[in-house]
């Protein structure tokens, strides 16, 4: 004990002067945190109530901005229809001016071919097979495949 005591007594000013500067420290930060608050209050809270804000429409916007997309797939079974005794009429060909590839085309055309299997089915490039099927939409007055397919099955052009 006399070794603390005397440790204390050799270091008195030391512990004095640094007890001294913690307390002098403590106050002019007590005071600043004083002024701060309370003669800045209006600041703090209008600063406050911005972040508030700030935050709440990033959050808002995000929510807002993501699309919300609901993907339904729809199966279908299609009942189609063979008329077995189906009968081509040539009068109606000759009059359209419907060459025989034009009617190979437009039978895979109602059997759901894409272009591509078109082309690759009649050994064809996709830009002829296409030149056909716009000279098809031309002769029967349609715009699109099913169109011309429904018409072409109208007229018994296809079974």
């Amino acid at each position: 004990m006399s070794e603390n005591r005397s440790f204390f007594l050799r270091n008195k000013a030391i512990i004095i002067y640094s007890i001294s500067l913690a307390a002098l420290l403590f106050l002019l930060k007590w005071l600043e945190l004083r002024f701060i608050i309370f003669n800045h209050s209006f600041e703090i809270y209008i600063g406050f109530i911005a972040v508030i804000f700030t935050a709440l429409g990033i959050w808002l916007a995000v929510k807002l901005s993501k699309p919300k997309i609901e993907t339904v797939v729809v199966e279908k079974e299609i009942y189609v229809q063979r008329n077995e005794n189906f009968v081509l009429d040539t009068s109606l060909v000759a009059q359209l001016e419907l060459s025989k590839r034009e009617l190979e085309i437009l039978n895979l055309l109602a059997r759901g071919y894409s272009n591509q299997e078109i082309a690759t089915k009649l050994l064809v490039s996709v830009s002829t097979d296409k030149t056909h099927i716009q000279n098809l939409f031309e002769k029967l007055d349609v715009k699109r495949r099913i169109q011309a397919v429904e018409k072409a099955k109208r007229l018994n052009l296809i079974p």
